[in-house]
């Protein structure tokens, strides 16, 4: 059962918070920052969430928010890197991984 998830960077904590409602943290992906990059370090998601889509629209968003500021990922979080399995609309943005060999 999926929930509306809003998710924020939060820069002076140096993650990605996950609410629901108006004040519940219910997730975060912690992150570190250069100005090439952000590396994604670690997922939380609280147990009264899991389950309910909130990593996934924390994945997506951090992962978004990347794209529209020119930058990459390296991907370090285990969860991340699972979830990234099935998501590769964002492979071009990881830091390491080998370009496609794919032509258009």
């Amino acid at each position: 059962m999926s929930i509306d998830v809003n998710v924020t960077r939060n820069p002076d904590r140096r993650r990605y918070e996950a609410s629901v409602g108006e004040t519940t943290v219910a997730g975060f992906i912690d992150y570190q920052e250069t100005s090439e990059l952000i590396v994604l370090t670690h997922t939380e998601v609280d147990p009264t969430f899991e389950g309910r889509g909130v990593g996934g629209a924390l994945a997506r968003a951090a992962l978004d928010d990347i794209r529209e500021r020119g930058l990459k990922a390296l991907v370090i979080c285990p969860f991340i890197i699972s979830w990234l399995r099935n998501h590769p609309e964002y492979r071009d943005l990881l830091y390491n991984a080998a370009p496609s060999r794919v032509s258009d």
